[in-house]
């Protein structure tokens, strides 16, 4: 648990980070404050006026229209020129808070794409959302209300003081030597919310992203009869966030009540004081008046610079949980590397070494080779590392030692996009965005003609059942889209791979939501797809690699056997136990 020195570290960091924010909308910052001096100005003269009114009204009977009236025209104009700069000011501080606001979210959205896949892997979705929508979003609530309000709060205690003095320097001084009590509240109220904020930001993350798992899931959890066992964990994360906010809005409440106790003090030490000062001729009625006007202008900013702080507390900390998320090392930059413009097809595995887990080595010592037009399947037991070799040939993972070329350039000398554009992929696991069919199946070619989009989805045997949907080809799905079954959406994905014409093609069970008679015709169309191109199958149907060039069998991270499925059920090896696990009798 961090203490009070790191906290206070941590809150300085992320509102000087903030305010690195503004620089861009500083001609706003000026038009704000000309406007807050001005709205300002105008509230804490008219007391002076109004001072000059009652003086005027001496009796029932006995009242100077003439010096009256000016003193009632001078306060219409300072409440409409008040009015109209107040609202001119909250368009300023709206656009600056927005615009921060705006440039926050861009730059975090921006931020996920530049992240290592380690990073999304590693985390909870639900708590990346949170932070770039939730906490944002809080962000935006405290400074809309701190910019506005602290800068002409503190402005009217200035401008009060100042007013005060020239009217009665001694009872200004009673104001003064109880100041001190106002300044003490908001220093304890700030100490004690930015610690429990940031708390109640963590755990409101939780709560998202245990949430988005349970919802996304929910057909499983249902199927499993989980919910009593995810309602307690709800409840519990839930209760968790319950404690921690109520104990931030209590200290954040203990703000209103010990303000307005000690505005109480000030304008009773005023009205006695100013009483008695008036008794012996000091002051006049009129501005013993203005003084308890001032009294209460004074202190009124005090209840809103508390309020403030409390607010920006919560917006610093999930701030930081933001510049967090902003500082995370990226990915390796792509700066002065060349593009891979020429495929020859040739992938070349060189001694590889890789783990996601420092300390827990998943693959060692690896070799592979593979030739122009080759089709490659990669065959083992669950965890041998399967994956992970698709992992490191997109380089969405970089390898701990060796080396992977393609074409002859190692692919660390290349820039990522380069690299993967030479690929299509379709994986086990579909992913369709919330679109048209038409725009899912171009998703990796947007300028695709219409005629290359059904014949693509032809080729996938996906378009008998799309002419089916109520829309056809401009029905909006998207990746829950309850209508289409798994075997559908993965024909979908099969098709926006057959759009693309690959250099090079890599199949991660790419079939194993098809029935039987629809997968032997999306092999036929694969067949036809991979003639002249290198291609990596992984399959647990080892029925469905029988025609593969080479066949690499893993297990622990290690090439166990390499062949063609003939040489390899020869060999009566480890490919065999697995082949005839499926297929013996």
């Amino acid at each position: 648990m961090p203490d009070k020195k790191q906290i206070k570290q941590s809150s300085s960091k992320a509102l000087k980070k903030l305010l690195g924010y503004a620089k861009p909308y500083r001609p706003l910052f000026v038009l704000s404050t000309v406007f807050a001096l001005i709205s300002v100005g105008c509230t804490l003269y008219a007391p002076i006026l109004i001072g000059k009114g009652v003086d005027v009204i001496v009796g029932v009977d006995d009242v100077d229209f003439d010096r009256l009236i000016p003193v009632i025209a001078g306060l219409l104009i300072l409440v409409a020129v008040t009015g109209i700069c107040q609202w001119l000011m909250s368009i300023c501080t709206n656009r600056i808070t927005f615009g921060i606001v705006r440039d926050l979210r861009n730059e975090a959205f921006s931020k996920l794409e530049r992240l290592p896949l380690s990073y999304i892997d590693s985390h909870s979705h639900g708590d990346i959302i949170s932070r770039v929508i939730t906490d944002v979003e809080q962000v935006s609530d405290g400074l809309l209300m701190g910019f506005a309000q602290l800068f002409t709060g503190v402005c009217t205690v200035l401008g009060t003081l100042v007013f005060m003095l020239t009217i009665n320097v001694k009872i200004t001084l009673v104001v003064v030597l109880i100041t001190p009590l106002s300044l003490f509240v908001p220093r304890f109220v700030s100490k004690s919310t930015y610690k429990l904020f940031h708390k109640q930001s963590v755990a409101r993350g939780e709560l998202t992203g245990l949430v988005e798992e349970m919802t996304g899931e929910q057909k499983t959890v249902t199927a499993f009869c989980y919910g009593d066992e995810a309602q307690a964990k709800f409840d519990e994360a839930n209760k968790a966030l319950a404690d921690v906010s109520v104990k931030a809005i209590f200290f954040s409440s203990l703000t209103n009540p010990t303000t307005r106790f000690v505005n109480g003090l000030v304008y009773t030490g005023v009205g006695i004081v100013g009483a008695f000062t008036a008794f012996s001729g000091g002051i006049t009625v009129g501005q013993l008046s203005s003084f308890l006007t001032y009294a209460n202008q004074y202190t009124k900013p005090f209840n809103e610079i508390s309020g403030v702080i409390t607010e920006l507390q919560g917006a610093l900390a999930s701030a930081q949980r933001v510049f967090s998320l902003l500082e995370e090392p990226e990915e390796s930059s792509d700066s002065g590397l060349k593009e891979l413009s020429s495929f020859d097809g040739s992938v070349d595995v060189d001694d590889v070494s890789f783990s996601y887990v420092e300390n827990k080595p998943l693959i060692e010592d690896f070799d592979l080779h593979v030739r122009k037009g080759q089709r490659t399947a990669i065959v083992g037991p669950t965890g041998c590392g399967k994956t992970t070799v698709i992992n490191l040939l997109m380089r969405f993972y970089d390898v701990d030692s060796g080396k992977i070329s393609v074409s002859g350039e190692d692919i660390r000398n290349v820039t990522r996009a380069s690299l993967r554009s030479g690929y299509a992929m379709v994986l086990q696991e579909t992913w369709l965005k919330t679109g048209t069919i038409r725009d899912n199946i171009a998703y990796g070619r947007p300028d695709a003609s219409e005629q290359d989009i059904i014949a693509a989805a032809k080729a996938a045997y996906c378009h008998s059942f799309i002419k089916r949907l109520p829309l056809g080809y401009d029905t909006v799905i998207s990746d829950s889209y309850a209508t289409l079954s798994a075997g559908q959406k993965q024909l979908l994905c099969i098709a926006r791979v057959m759009l693309c014409t690959p250099h090079m093609l890599i199949l991660d069970e790419a079939t194993s939501s098809i029935d039987t008679r629809t997968e032997i015709l999306v092999q036929n169309a694969f067949a036809k797809l991979m003639q002249g191109r290198t291609s990596f199958i992984i399959a647990h149907r080892l029925s469905t690699i029988k025609e593969a060039d080479n066949i690499i069998v893993m297990k622990d991270g290690h090439i166990v056997e390499q062949g063609d499925h003939r040489s390899l059920m020869q060999k009566g090896g480890f490919y065999c136990e697995l082949y005839n696990s499926q297929f013996a009798q």
